[in-house]
């Protein structure tokens, strides 16, 4: 197959942008099946071409498939919250994000570039998270991000390594069914011209 032939075959066999942004819903129910491992590294790659400053690169993905420690973190990570502990505890994976410290948003000497301090960590983990959900939608794979949840004590379970955060978690797998689009602000509601 030509370059040419083959980059059309790839046009045809993926998911247009706007199509992908407008359509991505929040899933919290999945089906059995777990994402095949291949799928998940092909994510992840799709997500490292994510922005990050200064090119820092600093998040990093941790697939969590251990139904023990998944039971665990729907136990004990996610502060007693009803509906992310549903949520976690009928999932196959989840997708653990973590940000390594003190290198986004900073000087070489320590110091913090701007005014946002350790936030520009978490706005980079922000970029990454959502392109990571964007590209699992584009692959037929669902995504939820949880924000209540408690970094430590799901670090803790976890183990990540010494030196980096949980910046959120992701459950993830084949959508049981497709959530409806909630409403939306009008673009009046959300922007200004000065």
């Amino acid at each position: 197959m030509k370059k040419q032939d083959k980059n059309n075959a790839d046009k045809e066999e993926s998911m247009d942008a706007i199509e992908c942004i407008k359509t991505r819903r929040s899933v919290r129910k999945f089906t059995d099946e777990k994402v095949p491992v291949d799928v998940v590294k092909d994510i992840v790659e799709l997500a490292s071409y994510s922005p990050s400053w200064k090119n820092t690169q600093v998040i990093r993905y941790i697939l969590v498939e251990d139904e023990a420690v998944i039971a665990k973190i729907a136990a004990e990570g996610v502060m007693d919250f009803p509906l992310n502990q549903k949520t976690v505890s009928r999932s196959k994976q989840l997708m653990v994000i973590t940000k390594k410290d003190g290198i986004c948003g900073y000087e070489k000497n320590g110091e913090a570039s701007t005014s946002k301090g350790s936030g520009w960590e978490m706005f980079d983990a922000g970029i990454a998270t959502q392109t990571f959900c964007l590209a699992a939608h584009a692959k037929g794979v669902g995504t939820v991000i949880l924000g209540i949840f408690d970094d430590a004590k799901v670090g803790e379970i976890v183990g990540i390594p010494d030196g980096q955060t949980v910046a959120t978690v992701v459950a993830m797998g084949y959508p049981a069914f497709a959530p409806e689009m909630p409403p939306r602000k009008s673009v009046d509601d959300l922007f200004t011209v000065r």
